[in-house]
């Protein structure tokens, strides 16, 4: 490839306007990706990164100025809306969005009937001449290894054999969410845009992802709440702030370096000004009135005029909350004696002892299946063991977090009603304060839970567990759909929590952050760590049990 193709733009925003309704979320904006970068999209919730991705693929236009996608650029874009899916298999639906192949193979299809098809026999020569062609254009797409990569990709997001021979139409929403994903992958396309891809991942696949991304030969646009997982792939972030985008060149960490620098230098930059400006106002009305000094009043005042004023940077609002200490525990805070537990012929635990002692923070790692949620199911006393013996030590006050303890929010109450009811003799002020540091604030308080978001239902949850902490906490994907700001605030406030931590996680920031203890499950049995995940990491050589 020439050395003027490899950095030619493959898409281009060039002065592009655009607003909703009232809001402007972009004002004049500027920005190109070139072939092959991988690109990081970041701002804060609402300031328009889905907006700019379906302005890439066409489902929006700009209000001013155009976006430019090259000539013959085939475009893969997933999202968080999958639509419907069903009555094919798995794999037979993933194959469906590999783009030309696929419709290739359909073709294909209809003239091997069509030439077995005595209806027909006076149009054989002409189905066969046909079918030769089609079967060479099959063949230079590669359409022959295309069920193999299939089933690759699937095996890589998680899929089981016998799940990817299955109806589509029978999985949840976060594995239809795979086969989305799964489809695009497939599809192999010049520009990758990828809308959140890790939501419904599990660490295994999220590291196969990465992998994959790493190889992937096109430009990639992707927005992630997974620090991690941007920091190890984008070489490039786009910054989405204020109407404006700006480019920073290299990783997540590099940006978030660069960006606090430059808010500094701007606010010496301002300060300085503003100190100018304070001298100089202060001459004036000292001197306005006085005859001798109107020349030099006259002069400063036009200086003033003309000067450029400097803007104090956009500070992001991320509210931090002091977490109250809870009260202390027993010694022995969770306990498991010969516990066995099986979902019909499948066994999850065969006499399983397990102790969870006081300020011990245990991460569990295991694949799909190896009974990680179960686990923390049957310590909070929602699930039972079939037999042997769960119980909790003295003076244990815990608080479980779940993704199904969003479905029992009462949906006609608004978010702060909803904490009200909870500590009704909480003062307005500390429970505004709280929900600030959850990413709600201002009119975000009134709104009912029912219009809530998955990702603003969780931050309510947490919220109202919080608020008033208990001393053992329990938590199920803590993380899933928190964006990267809120994050950060729930691992500064659980890094300082002086409880006990058991909790499940696919966020490797989280798991290295916060935890002392890694409890691995597996066919093998429990594997207990004395360390926490990056020492789990560094004894194991791998980021997760089910990679090879």
């Amino acid at each position: 490839m020439a050395r003027a193709d490899i950095f030619r733009a493959v898409i281009r925003f060039d002065s592009v306007s655009k607003n909703h309704g009232r809001q402007i979320l972009f004002m004049d904006a500027s920005a190109s990706v070139n072939r092959g970068e991988k690109v990081g999209l970041v701002g804060p919730n609402g300031s328009g990164k889905t907006t700019l991705f379906r302005l890439l693929v066409g489902e929006e236009q700009p209000d001013g100025g155009q976006v430019v996608v090259d000539r013959g650029i085939r475009v893969g874009y997933f999202s968080q809306d999958v639509g419907d899916m069903n009555g094919r298999t798995v794999l037979a639906e993933t194959m469906a969005g590999a783009g030309e192949v696929s419709d290739v193979a359909r073709e294909l299809h209809e003239l091997e009937h069509k030439m077995a098809d005595p209806a027909f026999a006076d149009e054989l020569d002409k189905t066969v001449e046909r079918f030769g062609e089609v079967q060479a254009r099959f063949d230079e797409l590669g359409g022959y290894g295309l069920e193999a990569r299939a089933r690759e990709v699937l095996a890589g997001l998680g899929f089981r054999q016998e799940v990817m021979e299955d109806d589509v139409g029978k999985l949840s929403g976060g594995w239809k969410m795979r086969v989305a994903l799964a489809r695009i992958l497939l599809m192999a396309p010049d520009l990758l845009l990828l809308d959140e891809p890790t939501n419904h991942l599990d660490l295994e696949s999220i590291i196969w992802l990465e992998k994959f991304l790493r190889d992937f030969e096109g430009a990639l646009v992707m927005t992630s709440h997974d620090r991690e997982f941007m920091n190890r792939l984008v070489t490039k972030i786009l910054e989405i702030d204020g109407g404006e985008l700006t480019s920073f060149a290299g990783n997540f960490e590099f940006y978030a370096e660069q960006r606090q620098l430059l808010a500094a230098q701007q606010q010496a930059q301002f300060e300085r000004q503003q100190a100018m400006l304070a001298k100089e106002e202060a001459f004036i009305a000292k001197f306005k009135a006085r005859a001798s000094h109107a020349a030099q009043v006259q002069s400063r005042v036009k200086k003033l005029e003309k000067i450029e004023k400097v803007e104090p940077p956009r500070r992001r609002r991320v509210v931090e909350f002091d977490f109250p200490t809870p009260p202390r525990s027993g010694d022995d805070v969770a306990k498991l004696n010969g516990v066995n537990k099986a979902y019909g012929q499948h066994v999850i635990y065969d006499r399983f002892d397990f102790l969870v002692r006081r300020r011990e923070r245990w991460c569990v790692m295991g694949v799909n299946g190896a009974g990680k949620s179960t686990l923390l199911r049957l310590i909070a006393g929602e699930s039972r063991a079939d037999t042997g013996h769960v119980s909790l030590g003295g003076s244990v006050k815990m608080g479980y977090f779940a993704q199904h303890a969003m479905e029992i929010l009462n949906p006609d109450q608004t978010v702060l009603e909803t904490l009200e009811a909870a500590y009704p003799k909480a003062s307005l002020g500390s429970l505004k304060a709280l929900l600030g540091a959850f990413g709600f604030s201002g009119d975000d308080v009134d709104k009912r839970t029912r219009i809530l978001s998955g990702g603003e239902k969780a931050r309510v949850v947490l919220a109202r567990m919080l608020f008033d902490p208990p001393n053992f906490l329990v938590l199920d994907e803590p993380t899933n759909h928190l964006d990267l700001d809120t994050k950060e605030m729930l691992v500064k406030a659980l890094a300082d929590f002086e409880g006990t931590l058991l909790f499940v996680s696919h966020d490797r920031r989280f798991l290295s952050a916060l935890s002392n203890r890694v409890l691995e499950l597996g066919p093998a049995g429990p594997k207990l760590y004395g360390g926490g995940y990056t020492e789990y990491v560094s004894a194991t050589g791998q980021e997760a049990p089910g990679l090879h």
